[in-house]
């Protein structure tokens, strides 16, 4: 009788090794899972901030040719004083508007990794099944 139960204490014992095992591999896989989806969120940000930096660029030489050839027009029918400040705070008004667009699409973007999160829930779940 006492071999037998040192048997199934031994037993569980050794359940209860293989659990933590399990456990601690399924938690390192976890990391790895959270690390890859945050660096793969991480590089589209910074993708997206490079373009649209580039585009600022492109952009603010277009508006320099534009904005001197408005201030030239202008300046046939008004003082050049004023149709520079007229141009000037059109492109100001423009320049305000894209800038708050890019910063609102900005923070739209989720850095959540929702895939971790959805699988540490079943893996909570499924530590949970093993241990009841």
């Amino acid at each position: 009788m006492q071999q037998q139960l040192a048997k199934e204490e031994r037993s569980i014992g050794e359940l209860f090794t293989e659990l933590a095992g399990e456990t601690s591999t399924l938690v390192r896989q976890e990391i790895d899972l959270a690390r890859v989806e945050l660096t793969q969120k991480a590089s589209d940000i910074g993708k997206n901030v490079a373009w649209l930096t580039v585009g600022g660029v492109v952009g603010l030489v277009g508006v320099l040719a534009v904005t001197a050839a408005l201030i030239l027009l202008l300046s046939k029918v008004m003082e050049p004083w004023l149709a520079a400040v007229l141009v000037g705070g059109a492109f100001l008004i423009a320049a305000g508007v894209l800038v708050m667009s890019a910063i609102k699409a900005l923070k739209e973007t989720d850095l959540a990794p929702r895939q971790t999160v959805e699988t540490l829930k079943e893996d909570t779940q499924w530590i949970k099944n093993q241990i009841g």
